[in-house]
């Protein structure tokens, strides 16, 4: 008995779903139009293409949705090589990223591949783009730690380099809101933290 093979003029892999092998039934799927099928893409799509096959925009965020590693990052191939997902959709929408160069998401969400959630950013610029605290810190306040000695609570940012150690407080919130302000005087990619000054002028107007 003669294996069925896919509809597609040419082509001769064998018959998946609809007429076509899988590659074929895949860009059917997808909308795109029926093309020979390249070297160096899975399932004979484009790494574009791929990220809306494996994208949930269920939400504001675009999710990728496949296995992701241990901080939450994707991975995709493009063109035969492995990018982070987040990179390779930066790249297919704005185009390459220089050497030394990062891609921050400014959503925070690491799964994320819109590219309008993506820019790029030095390493410096990538690490002030915190959502908070890191893990493990006790006050949960961004640049707010206990100090024993002094038994009050301790504000310093790092920038360039340089600790800045701005003094003891009594309270968390007096802390956080001196490392805040301190950020903001050098920092130039801290969005949560110029959002939270933004609500508050808009609560104080009304």
């Amino acid at each position: 008995m003669n294996q069925r093979i896919c509809a597609f003029d040419g082509c001769d892999k064998p018959h998946k779903a609809r007429g076509h092998c899988t590659g074929h039934y895949m860009q059917q799927q997808l909308g795109k139009p029926l093309t020979a099928l390249r070297r160096h893409t899975k399932h004979g799509i484009t790494g574009l293409d791929r990220l809306d096959l494996y994208t949930d925009k269920a939400g504001d965020c675009w999710v990728w949705t496949p296995g992701k590693n241990k901080k939450g990052y994707g991975s995709v191939s493009v063109d035969g090589k492995q990018s982070g997902a987040h990179r390779a959709a930066y790249e297919l929408a704005y185009g390459p990223i220089p050497k030394g160069m990062q891609v921050d998401h400014k959503c925070h969400n690491a799964a994320c591949v819109r590219p309008d959630h993506l820019r790029q950013a030095t390493s410096k610029q990538n690490q002030e783009n915190l959502a908070g605290a890191r893990s493990g810190s006790k006050s949960g306040v961004r640049g707010v730690s206990w100090d024993a000695a002094h038994q009050k609570w301790r504000a310093t940012v790092m920038h360039n380099g340089q600790y800045f150690r701005l003094g003891w407080f009594a309270t968390v919130e007096e802390a956080g809101a001196v490392a805040l302000a301190k950020r903001l005087e050098l920092f130039t990619h801290n969005d949560t933290d110029r959002l939270t000054v933004s609500k508050a002028k808009g609560l104080n107007h009304d």
